[in-house]
């Protein structure tokens, strides 16, 4: 909670530039609808706020203490690496949830101003996927950070990743011979069927399996290298 508290004017200003993109999309929503495929790459706008907070929560979290110079200061405590790496993986995932919460309240405001028909439940699938795309990245990018300690390589990583992951399922929406490629997609795992109101689905399970295994893979990272010496380099 006190990460929440330490970070509660970012998550304001974040939730608002949230619930203003919402209700743009809301108010052009019926001039996109039309064209299915434009549609949807028009509504795949509103997980970018989500990949790109949580990328850069994610490179700082550890990374960038390292590179202050902070993280020795807490390693040197009774907690383990492992213990930090989870500590700030769940800081990262309730932050994001809040920005969550903000996309929930904003969709279903903005569907019933301008008549969209997204039901609360199928509103909180979608913010749901956006939540659990954004929480995946965003560990990717912890993860990054505590193998490189390295802010900028955390965040490349995870950039990249995500580029890659809006490319091909970009390609299966145009190219037949890509479709087959999308369900590796974590952003198709998200909105397979459409970011706008979508509602729970089973392939949310692969983003939350995902993200385990990211928490997993970093969990002795700390404890397996120096510190000191990776931050005076």
């Amino acid at each position: 909670m006190k990460s929440l508290y330490d970070a509660r004017r970012g998550l304001i200003g974040w939730s608002i530039a949230i619930a203003v993109l919402v209700l743009l999309a809301c108010a052009l929503w019926p001039t996109v609808r039309d064209n299915p495929d434009l549609a949807e790459l028009y509504a795949l706008l509103l997980p970018a706020p989500f990949l790109v907070f949580g990328i850069g929560y994610g490179a700082r979290a550890i990374a960038g203490e390292e590179e202050r110079g902070t993280l020795e200061l807490l390693l040197v405590t009774p907690v383990s690496g492992a213990r930090v790496v989870l500590d700030k993986a769940f800081a990262l995932a309730s932050s994001i949830a809040v920005l969550g919460l903000a996309l929930f309240a904003s969709t279903v405001l903005g569907s019933g101003i301008f008549g969209l028909g997204i039901s609360p439940a199928d509103a909180a699938g979608g913010a749901l996927g956006t939540t659990l795309l954004g929480v995946e990245y965003g560990v990717l990018a912890l993860a990054a950070g505590a193998v490189t300690g390295r802010r900028p390589t955390a965040i490349a990583i995870a950039a990249v990743a995500a580029v890659a992951a809006y490319v091909v399922y970009a390609a299966g929406l145009f190219l037949p011979r890509f479709e087959s490629w999308q369900p590796y997609s974590p952003i198709h795992q998200a909105f397979h069927n459409g970011p706008l109101g979508t509602g729970l689905q089973l392939s949310h399970l692969w983003l939350l399996a995902g993200t385990v295994v990211l928490v997993a893979l970093a969990l002795p990272a700390l404890d397996g290298r120096d510190i000191s010496t990776t931050h005076g380099r």
